[in-house]
């Protein structure tokens, strides 16, 4: 198709920029397979060295059935671009803007809102987020319909990451749980996320708040 010279070759036209890219996304994702404190409490949980005993044993992970439904979600949302892809109607090039989008909406709900969060895990946090390491996998899904090695290795290592993180999981759960792990506690928590999001919240009540008492007042 068009759209697929037109994005593909034109990015392969300047392969220092796909050079670049790749390579920081390599290194990002590679970075996350090794403990770091400037890495965000929701994927270092994993890690022996974080998991700071509370001295309770009953490993409570209320959000894990709900991570089984995000997956069907996901795999049957992106089928449907897919099937799209292989029907000829989007190119290449929509499945790269696709990855962008995704990209975007991953900064989205760590700062302002995640539907996850909100509809479907109903978690206290991103520190306390069953799939926070979900999000790469989730980020190079449409790259599985694209034929370009370099492209599938972006995916290929995103799902190392993602089985690594579920194997953790399912071998030393006491480490994802706030009541076993006093790492996942809010006092012992540097990012503070979600009081950015409260902020944030706030804010848009209060714009509601006024421009409902605006229209009360015009309408009399």
């Amino acid at each position: 198709m068009n759209g697929e010279t037109q994005v593909i070759d034109r990015l392969e036209g300047t392969p220092l920029l796909i050079l670049f890219v790749w390579v920081v996304f390599i290194l990002e994702m590679v970075y996350r397979f090794f403990p770091s404190k400037l890495e965000s409490p929701g994927c270092q949980k994993q890690f022996a060295c974080n998991y700071k005993k509370t001295g309770k044993t009953d490993i409570i992970i209320q959000d894990n059935n709900a991570t089984v439904l995000v997956l069907i979600i996901w795999i049957g949302f992106n089928i449907i671009f897919g099937g799209l892809h292989m029907m000829g109607i989007l190119d290449d090039g929509f499945m790269l803007l696709l990855c962008s989008a995704y990209s975007v909406c991953d900064v989205i709900c760590i700062l302002f809102f995640c539907p996850f969060q909100t509809w479907l895990l109903k978690n206290k946090c991103c520190s306390t987020c069953r799939i926070y390491n979900w999000d790469y996998a989730m980020m190079f899904t449409p790259l599985f319909f694209v034929r370009k090695s370099y492209l599938w290795a972006l995916l290929l290592i995103s799902f190392i990451l993602l089985i690594r993180w579920e194997i953790t999981f399912y071998k030393h759960s006491e480490r994802f749980s706030e009541n076993t792990n006093s790492f996942l506690k809010c006092e012992n928590c540097n990012e503070k996320l979600c009081a950015h999001k409260k902020q944030l919240h706030s804010l848009w009540n209060k714009v509601e708040e006024y421009y409902e008492t605006r229209e009360k007042l015009l309408k009399e």
